[in-house]
């Protein structure tokens, strides 16, 4: 066993942070390569309407579990000495807790209200669970953090492969007695994935986390308090943004409306979740050193590059046949997440850039920044979403949001740039060169889909394009290696 790790150590690169990456996203790549698998799998053993059922109840988790610690876990990261972590980690934790167990009251007791203003009748039933949902992504977050401190990356890819793994098992195992099973998997991904962070951290700082007073809780809690002041806002606008959609949908159209958006945003986000996060993990955990060193801007230019010449071909291939991969993949029931797919690709090129670098609001202390483009951005999406189903459908809904989704972080991405002291000529640059790199690429999908060439031959410049683009991956991984 020894030899072995010997061995896959060397093939890791040298590069702190290219070897940092790799760890993640192997692990990671596990876990959502499960993902990929069982979608498939899962459309065809539910229906939209469940799926929107899942899409509203994890907006709810995802929305309220994302504030419960008032933001003090992003801090964990930052201070010099592990003691001062060990306080925002018993902070952090004290406040999830406390706010889990407020919501569970009103949640249970109004269960029914909520369920009819949400449109989504069948919510009702599982509302009870929703409490433990935000318990146990807000441990998993804070823990989370704590592991990026500590550049703790192969537990970190080891969590996420056993989250994935117990979510796929329970929905498609549970699929015999509907939705309940979707929802239940979500929890229990984060229940393991928490559990594990705690025997990890629990093993290794028990000792000096029993020794932290209350005075060091409060002493923590005032010198980072521009975390809940300004990122627990920030946070709340950005992760609401996210998750709205799912709600209004839901409101205004139906719960299976929700779910084909909720498919499309799930497949949408596999690359964020699986290279985004990863590398903006490992990007948080270098970029304040790098500031203080004075090599800030190297490093968001080579990692700009990079980022574009990642999220470019994939977008190409989604707006030329959106529609007729998610028929092929999931089922002609789900074409129409295909075409929510092709007006979301733009967003979700900038989505993937931005949010690697929107570590750098804390890094240059521009979190009352961070706050203005979250809220602005909010209103923007949910003004496209209403206006859309006003004076169209849910198509028109769909593009309404998706470009004011791209105006907001095309603006926001700007003004990363500039405050990092980026040159202008870098900011599009990369976006250019990563265009006239993935449109030969692409080309066989274009050309077999521009000229009607017939499904097979669809298929064979699917095919192709992908094959073109698993190359051109393993040239960049190459030259990140070196």
């Amino acid at each position: 066993m020894s030899q072995l790790t010997h061995i896959v150590r060397r093939m890791l690169p040298k590069n702190p942070f290219a070897r940092g990456v790799s760890v993640l996203v192997a692990g990671t790549a596990s876990g959502h390569l499960l993902t990929i698998l069982v979608a498939p799998v899962l459309t065809r053993l539910y229906q939209p309407e469940d799926f929107g059922l899942l899409a509203v109840f994890t907006a709810l988790a995802g929305i309220v579990s994302n504030i419960a610690s008032l933001r003090y876990q992003a801090s964990i990261p930052l201070p010099d000495s592990d003691e001062e972590a060990d306080a925002l980690l018993i902070l952090s934790l004290g406040i999830v807790v406390l706010i889990a167990g407020a919501c569970a009251v009103p949640l249970i007791k109004y269960s029914d209200r909520i369920a009819h203003l949400l449109n989504t009748p069948k919510l009702a039933r599982f509302l009870w669970l929703l409490p433990l949902g935000i318990f146990s992504i807000g441990i998993f977050n804070a823990f989370h953090s704590w592991a990026i401190r500590t550049k703790a990356f192969a537990p970190i890819a080891k969590t996420r492969l056993s989250q994935s793994a117990a979510t796929a098992a329970i929905q498609l195992g549970g699929a015999t007695i509907g939705p309940a099973a979707l929802l239940v998997g979500q929890i229990t991904g984060y229940a393991i994935g928490a559990a594990s962070y705690v025997l990890r951290v629990v093993q290794a700082r028990w000792s000096h986390l029993k020794r932290v007073r209350f005075s060091s809780l409060s002493v923590v809690a005032i010198r980072y308090k521009q975390f809940p002041l300004f990122s627990t806002w920030g946070s709340l606008f950005n992760t609401v943004g996210a998750e709205l959609p799912s709600i209004l949908f839901a409101v205004l159209f139906s719960p299976a409306v929700a779910g084909i958006y909720a498919l499309a945003n799930r497949v949408l986000s596999v690359p964020m979740q699986l290279l985004g996060q990863a590398i903006a993990d490992v990007f948080f955990s270098d970029a304040a050193d790098a500031s203080r060193e004075g090599r800030l801007e190297p490093l968001i230019a080579v990692m700009h590059s990079r980022l574009a010449h990642i999220a470019m071909p994939p977008i190409l291939v989604l707006l030329v046949s959106g529609p007729d991969i998610f028929s092929q993949i999931f089922g002609q029931e789900w074409r129409e997440a295909g075409v929510f797919a092709q007006w979301l690709a733009p967003w979700l090129y900038l989505a993937f850039i931005t949010s690697t670098f929107s570590s750098l609001f804390a890094v240059l202390d521009k979190l009352g920044m961070l706050l203005v483009f979250e809220a602005v951005s909010l209103v923007v999406r949910a003004a496209g979403i209403i206006a859309g189903a006003s004076i169209g459908g849910m198509i028109t809904a769909v593009a309404l949001m998706a470009v004011g989704s791209v105006t907001c972080r095309a603006i926001m991405f700007v003004y990363l740039m500039r405050v990092s002291g980026s040159r202008w000529h870098e900011i599009g640059k990369p976006t250019l060169s990563a265009l006239i790199w993935a449109i030969p690429l692409t080309g066989p999908i274009i050309v077999a889909k521009m000229w009607g060439l017939g499904h097979p031959f669809w298929l064979l410049g699917l095919g192709t394009a992908t094959i073109f683009i698993a190359a051109r991956y393993a040239c960049l991984m190459k030259e990140a290696w070196a």
